[in-house]
């Protein structure tokens, strides 16, 4: 299956706006609702716990899918990041990138969606073996944040940083440092910028934590 086709599936299954359509389904428009964010989170906190977390199973899903069909078309599935072709690795991150991007852009909601920490996540853990073991090091570090701080938000943000954090860990504990570093600076720049895009889209919750609004998880 040639790149572009895959590329496209990508975007295309990013977008589906599942939170839109459970939300629909129960009589509901959760754009006019909470803090009006067709993510997870905001379907949790209108709906309830099972529903938020339905939508976050299916959205990171969305991510996965399409990740997983371009690892396996092109025979990359599997392959550390050291012995992957340059080339083929950054289409393949670019296909993760694209589903997020078809998640927070939307077309099917006027190019507005959610903040993509859970397509981003089933993108990024579906990339086996690059990004899988940094991505899940990114779910515990945002267990012990919500944890911590009862703020899906500022735990969202802090693992999205932690994965290129443990990507850097990785090359570090490798034989040869600089040329793990080398192989790794893909899997680096793109994790680095979804990290500051889910910041961006967490802006406003950034300035509600700073002024002490900001919600909390209940215990």
């Amino acid at each position: 299956m040639a790149w572009p086709l895959l590329l496209i599936l990508s975007f295309v299954c990013g977008s589906v706006p599942f939170g839109l359509l459970i939300a629909r389904a129960k009589g509901i428009d959760i754009r006019t609702h909470g803090s009006g964010n067709i993510g997870a989170t905001n379907v949790g906190r209108v709906l309830g716990r099972r529903w938020g977390f339905l939508c976050f199973l299916l959205d990171a899903i969305k991510g996965a899918t399409p990740v997983l069909i371009a690892g396996a078309a092109r025979g990359i599935l599997g392959v550390p990041s050291a012995t992957l072709d340059a080339g083929e690795l950054w289409l393949w991150l670019l296909c993760g990138v694209l589903a997020l991007l078809g998640h927070v852009f939307s077309p099917w909601v006027r190019f507005k969606g959610g903040k993509g920490v859970a397509t981003g996540f089933g993108a990024f853990v579906a990339m086996w073996t690059p990004l899988t073991l940094p991505t899940l090091i990114a779910l515990v570090v945002w267990a012990i944040g919500v944890k911590v701080t009862k703020m899906v938000s500022l735990a969202s943000m802090i693992a999205a940083f932690s994965i290129p954090v443990a990507i850097l860990a990785r090359c570090g504990l490798a034989a040869e440092p600089a040329v793990a570093t080398r192989a790794e600076i893909p899997t680096l720049v793109i994790s680095g910028l979804i990290a500051i895009l889910i910041v961006v889209k967490h802006r406003a919750n950034i300035g509600r934590i700073l002024r002490g609004e900001e919600l909390k998880v209940k215990a």
